[in-house]
């Protein structure tokens, strides 16, 4: 399914009746080859951001994956990267992967809200994970990122503009919650993954409440919806000095 390369129904299906870190573990092989990665595009217009706010000397990519973040975070900080994520099997295949020489590249196995860090970064990064997280967990999932910065480090991700209602992905968004929706409610363990709970007026007053001051700025590259607002932004939430 998605390409030759990528996972079958049938894999899809054992997937998403797993618990959400056994799912990754099994789909970890192939997550490279379906359209749950981000894409190069994303990550190449965050990357171009962060050099204009750069350099950074240490940084952290949240539930990082395969490592998609860590090549970002590669290319803007100095002296080390680290991914952190809970699934082993993301983890190897990132371990795996081939980097031309850069800052040192560490991986650790852990949960996101219970970070084993001390302030040890300048900035943070995260791409595509927050739909695995309820929204009464962010306040602990961000105040566990402000926990990890130094002072004046940062906190950066993208965000995409909303569907239109009107739009056939608005419909498939919310057809895909709902039956999430109802897996949950009818087997276990449950797997979390909403693609619209993850609501940017929500994201910002969470922000602020775990101590950051939230900027978000248009990332030119995917230019302007009909009303003139961004299709991407980059949200920056820093830690005050």
């Amino acid at each position: 399914m998605f390409s030759p390369e990528g996972p079958s129904l049938r894999e899809l299906a054992v997937q998403a009746l797993s618990s959400v870190e056994r799912g990754y573990d099994l789909l970890a092989p192939k997550f490279d080859h379906t359209p749950f990665r981000t894409p190069e595009c994303v990550l190449d217009a965050v990357a171009s951001a962060l050099r204009r706010a750069g350099p950074f000397d240490a940084g952290l990519d949240l539930c990082c994956g395969t490592g998609a973040g860590v090549d970002v975070l590669a290319r803007v900080c100095r002296h080390s990267v680290t991914g952190v994520d809970f699934s082993a099997g993301m983890l190897a295949v990132a371990g795996e992967r081939v980097r031309p020489d850069g800052p040192r590249v560490s991986w650790v196995r852990a949960d996101a809200r219970a970070l084993p860090f001390g302030r040890a970064f300048d900035l943070v990064v995260s791409f595509g994970a927050f739909g695995h997280f309820l929204p009464g967990e962010l306040p602990g999932l961000f105040a566990q990122v402000h926990s990890v910065l130094r002072p004046g480090g940062c906190f950066a991700f993208p965000v995409v503009a909303p569907p239109r209602p009107a739009s056939r992905a608005y419909w498939m968004l919310l057809a895909f919650d709902a039956v999430m929706r109802v897996r949950n409610a009818v087997w276990r363990p449950p797997f979390v993954m909403y693609y619209r709970a993850f609501r940017m007026g929500d994201v910002r007053r969470e922000l602020e409440r775990a101590g950051f001051g939230v900027e978000l700025q248009a990332l030119p590259e995917f230019g302007r919806r009909r009303d003139g607002s961004p299709r991407v932004r980059m949200v920056v939430a820093r830690r005050p000095r």
